[in-house]
């Protein structure tokens, strides 16, 4: 077991980690261990009871949240002709993904984005990036809903700034979704919290038999985690 600090430590004591809270109480818990010294990030981290090495049974989403992120997005969207790029402006992008920033992705690394958006027509000259975008969650994909059609950009794009979050599992079944800032207010941390459950619920894969959800954790970046009671969060 790694050694922790004394906050985390001091944290521990103030729960039973082996048992299962409800929504409310989890959130209130974690936001009151979340006391270092920068505004900490609340996250669910979620066992799933998924085959991760089996395509249908891939869980991949977005949602958005109610109460945002607490932090600005930087939104690049990749275009293929002018007027792509004049609609894109309008629908406030940050960075215009042209020929030239895709090279400077390729050549320099450049990752100066949190979000990105695609149209479709320039999705096969986007495929380079793959290798570089991918590793980073920051590859635009139909099923995510990052690639859209021109019409769609500027919705899309005021969505990824007010919040929406995209998710999937890893290679080992797990999700790892961000809820909000130790800042927020209690009911907004859980009004975003239900907002992913219900959008972690929504995909279960129809391949999958069994328990889908065999544990969830809140935790926040420098606390321990605490399970949350699943029964009585669909009733929160």
């Amino acid at each position: 077991m790694p050694d922790h600090g004394k906050r985390y430590l001091n944290a521990l004591k103030t729960f039973d980690r082996q048992h299962y809270y409800p929504l409310r109480e989890a959130v209130s818990m974690v936001k009151g261990m979340a006391n270092a010294k920068f505004d900490e990030t609340l996250e669910f981290h979620f066992r799933l009871g998924i085959d991760p090495r089996h395509s249908d049974q891939q869980v991949r989403s977005t949602v958005l949240l109610p109460a945002g992120l607490g932090k600005t997005v930087r939104v690049l969207v990749f275009v293929e002709t002018e007027e792509d790029a004049r609609m894109a402006q309008e629908a406030g992008a940050d960075i215009i993904g042209n020929e030239e920033v895709m090279n400077r992705i390729q050549k320099e690394n450049f990752l100066d984005f949190e979000a990105t958006l695609a149209i479709p027509s320039v999705m096969p000259k986007v495929g380079r990036l793959g290798r570089i975008l991918g590793t980073r969650g920051l590859m635009p994909n139909p099923k995510a809903g990052t690639v859209v059609q021109p019409a769609d950009l500027a919705r899309a794009v005021q969505e990824l700034k007010a919040g929406r979050v995209e998710f999937r599992n890893d290679k080992t079944g797990n999700l790892h979704i961000p809820v909000g800032k130790a800042s927020f207010s209690q009911e907004n941390l859980l009004l975003n919290a239900q907002a992913i459950l219900e959008a972690v619920n929504r995909v279960k894969p129809a391949a999958v038999k069994g328990v889908y959800i065999r544990r969830a954790v809140l935790a926040s970046t420098m606390s321990p985690g605490v399970r949350l009671d699943l029964s009585a969060a669909a009733n929160t």
